[in-house]
């Protein structure tokens, strides 16, 4: 070969291809990443279509939820059964001056429903010291029992209950406040709610 530039000895050398490690690096590393984003799509979209965890959530909320009011059956500690009037019997005694007050409220208290016994003047321990309306004195079985029924027709009388006292019957002792009893109809009124408690109800989780 002529010219200026010329081939000694007897190599010659090799022709090859430039490296492309780089390139393929990179490549490779794209096609991951397309791939990775590829399938956390489709997970989502088959999330949406089918529900997914939400399913699962709104299960576990609507369980939850699923615990409404309830009315309880009987409240904790379950009440005495309420005597009706007709079995209760009291005795009405005046502990004021002014006369007849006693004979007055048993009559009273009789059209009511209510078994009258003793109509006198109340005894030295009460006689002219009960300045409220008046005081209802009962066995300490009565507490619960009868002489709530009796205080429904006396709205403000104090109750009051003796151990030691004996027999089931009830004293209705008329202090100096005394007025006269308690209106039929919100004595009704009182005796009902009395008799027919309104059940309470369960707590209710706000969904």
């Amino acid at each position: 070969m002529g010219g200026q530039y010329r081939i000694t000895g007897d190599k010659y050398p090799r022709m090859r291809r430039p490296r492309r490690r780089g390139k393929l690096v990179v490549l490779t590393v794209a096609s991951v990443a397309v791939l990775g984003v590829g399938g956390w799509g489709t997970l989502q979209l088959i999330d949406v279509f089918t529900g997914g965890g939400d399913s699962a959530s709104a299960a576990g909320t609507k369980a939850a939820c699923g615990i409404g009011a309830k009315p309880s059956a009987s409240p904790a500690g379950a009440a005495k059964p309420v005597p009706r009037p007709g079995t209760i019997t009291v005795n009405v005694l005046n502990a004021t001056t002014r006369g007849g007050l006693a004979q007055k409220t048993a009559d009273e208290l009789k059209k009511r429903g209510f078994r009258i016994g003793e109509v006198a003047n109340a005894p030295a321990t009460f006689d002219k010291k009960v300045k409220g309306a008046g005081v209802l004195l009962g066995p300490a079985t009565a507490l619960d029992t009868a002489l709530p029924v009796l205080g429904t027709q006396l709205a403000g009388a104090e109750r009051r209950t003796d151990p030691a006292r004996k027999g089931a019957a009830l004293d209705l002792i008329i202090g100096d406040a005394f007025r006269g009893l308690t209106p039929k109809a919100a004595a009704d009124k009182a005796l009902t709610a009395l008799a027919n408690p309104e059940p309470a109800a369960a707590s209710k989780k706000n969904c």
